[in-house]
């Protein structure tokens, strides 16, 4: 298995590469803030949000293919949501339907929230696709550390990232496994394999951790993660900075 699907392009050189993590962090959350808050019936301002966040991807040289791919992998998650969004809200009523015994109605406001979710949805995955593929992870870890964030939330999110690759191994494993079997039969027996896989992934996983808690014990650590790479905040990113919070603050005056 591939692993570094997260940071795979955080290697390459470019501008945005070289900026502070933590710069590329409180700028991005400042445009998923600016963008959350936009009114939703100002479409002018979030053709300017994307034609930034494209600008930025551009200078990056990250993979366009590679982006949209990132991008269309999570927003399945975001339109399981909002896809009832319609179908709920009241108001005009665009059309009606009839679904099996039900008869459920489309209105134009629920249409109207649902286009507003997907853009700044998509706005908001872009930028964070932007910081996660420029940004080697133990770096973001340490940025995120050194402007507050509690050391248990960048403990979890250390292991989770270095461990979650063991644990897909063990899961292809333990398919691998299965398909040589002849896996076959009734649904119900392979929604019981598939329940009884997921339970012992469970407990290899609750066991890994004991073993890998007690082996970092037994080494002396005390909850601080350490590296030898240092951070250091230069001119450009304050310029960089201070240049994009201010074409988002214009854009929310011009625009808004």
């Amino acid at each position: 298995m591939k692993h570094s699907f997260i940071d795979q392009y955080s290697d390459l050189d470019s501008f945005i590469h070289r900026l502070d993590p933590r710069t590329k962090f409180i700028t991005s959350l400042a445009f998923i803030m600016t963008v959350v808050l936009t009114p939703a019936s100002n479409w002018r301002v979030f053709t300017f949000y994307f034609c930034l966040i494209a600008a930025l991807l551009i200078i990056s040289r990250l993979p366009l293919l590679y982006v949209l791919k990132r991008s269309l992998a999570i927003f399945p998650f975001v339109l399981m949501i909002a896809i009832f969004i319609p179908f709920f809200t009241q108001g005009e009523i665009a059309g009606s339907y009839n679904i099996w015994l039900w008869q459920v109605s489309v209105t134009y406001s629920g249409l109207f929230i649902l286009a507003n979710v997907v853009v700044k949805a998509w706005l908001c995955i872009f930028s964070l696709i932007l910081l996660s593929s420029t940004t080697k992870l133990a770096d973001l870890l340490k940025g995120l550390k050194q402007l507050g964030i509690p050391q248990v939330m960048i403990l979890i999110l250390s292991f989770m990232y270095r461990y979650l690759f063991v644990l897909v191994d063990e899961m292809m494993r333990m398919r691998q496994a299965r398909d040589s079997r002849n896996f076959g039969g009734s649904r119900l027996h392979r929604l019981k394999t598939l329940g009884y896989m997921i339970g012992a992934l469970f407990i290899r996983s609750y066991e890994r951790g004991e073993r890998v808690y007690a082996a970092m014990l037994s080494r002396g650590f005390d909850g601080e993660i350490r590296t030898s790479h240092k951070l250091s905040f230069r001119q450009a990113d304050a310029y960089f900075g201070m240049a994009f919070c201010l074409m988002l603050v214009f854009s929310g005056i011009v625009w808004w």
